[in-house]
């Protein structure tokens, strides 16, 4: 790359970057009666991008890889923000504010493969209290691209009803058991988005992680489950290939994937060794008819938002009364300024809990 590129990106990047971390603070801060309030709040850094965008269009052939996946990210990111902007203005706002956000995972995806070449871009897929660690950097840096590592995909195509997404760390070795994060979606969403929920954490704490796609138009809440049956089949191909800790198995979930952590994850068959629902909904019946045995002892996160609008918090606090009262082990937060959207801080705790990093 010559003078005039290396120019463009160091310009390009930092509005970048900072228009993908606004965009994932509404999604964390989203709540109904508060839209217009959390959009003034993160301003405008989409203007910066908007303004210098025209400068990759000079770019040579040579760099036409780099060159599209910048535009194709930046593109994502600029659609956002206009859509979100208008979202307060219509009948229906909180449903175009959701529909905006769609486009972040987007964005990630296009941008996700640069990190193995602009340090500032690895940075940035990091936990950002771990991005001042020179080893981890280091590592990412100097690990080979193999086909068994990074981003991948599983089924005819990604996203795909019943197929999954996958990370692998790129420093995997075989050599040692790896921590797994099964983290399923929200009921209108897919494995291949909500991968970006969880990918800063597994890069930088070193976990394998999978995001499933239901089945169905969403997980199997009622009549016949067809989904545990394909995640068992999942986990028969990943455990097959790369080299899982049977101990350190966590099974997760927001909202309707939280409901079916339970559902899944209650089963006395189940292979998870930890569970953590995230803003899902809970009936009592669901501690009554889990085996006993499974039950006990069992480690349960239950994470669920004061100002959850779809599914009350006193849901929640019913689900660990039930719980600890069958034998789990819970342990309980409960997020002060935290709508019906998925809390990404709470990802290190979990890890924590887990024993993992």
């Amino acid at each position: 790359m010559d003078d005039a590129g290396l120019d463009d990106l160091v310009a390009l990047l930092p509005p970048l970057l900072q228009s993908l971390e606004a965009l994932a603070f509404i999604g964390r801060h989203l709540d109904p009666p508060r839209l217009a309030e959390v959009m003034a709040s993160v301003g405008a850094p989409d203007d910066a991008l908007r303004a210098l965008r025209p400068r990759l269009e000079a770019w040579p052939e040579r760099l036409a890889g780099v060159r599209q996946r910048l535009e194709t990210a930046i593109d994502d990111v600029l659609t956002a923000f206009e859509a979100l902007r208008s979202a307060p203005t219509q009948a229906d706002g909180l449903r175009g504010a959701f529909r905006a956000l769609r486009y972040l995972p987007r964005a990630l995806e296009a941008l996700y493969p640069l990190a193995s070449g602009l340090p500032p871009v690895s940075r940035f897929f990091l936990d950002p209290a771990a991005r001042g660690d020179a080893d981890l950097q280091l590592r990412l840096l100097q690990a080979e691209a193999r086909a068994d590592t990074g981003v991948m995909h599983g089924g005819a195509e990604p996203g795909e009803r019943g197929g999954f997404s996958l990370y692998v760390p790129e420093y995997y070795t075989p050599d040692r058991s790896w921590p797994l994060v099964v983290a399923l979606h929200g009921g209108s969403g897919n494995g291949r988005s909500f991968l970006w929920t969880w990918l800063r954490e597994a890069r930088t704490r070193g976990a394998l992680l999978v995001t499933p796609t239901a089945v169905g138009d969403t997980w199997a809440l009622t009549g016949r489950d067809i989904d545990t049956p394909n995640l068992d089949d999942i986990l028969h191909e990943v455990r097959g290939r790369w080299s899982v800790d049977p101990a350190r198995m966590l099974l997760t979930g927001m909202s309707d994937g939280g409901t079916f952590t339970y559902v899944s994850g209650l089963e006395a068959a189940s292979p998870f060794t930890h569970l953590a629902p995230i803003s899902a909904a809970f009936h009592p019946f669901l501690a009554e008819m889990a085996d006993p045995e499974r039950m006990t002892g069992l480690p349960i996160f239950l994470t669920h938002g004061a100002l959850d609008w779809m599914f009350p918090v006193d849901m929640a606090r019913e689900a660990r009364e039930a719980l600890e009262a069958a034998g789990a082990a819970v342990t309980y937060r409960e997020i002060a300024d935290l709508s019906h959207t998925y809390p990404r801080e709470i990802n290190a705790e979990i890890l924590d809990w887990m024993g993992v990093g």
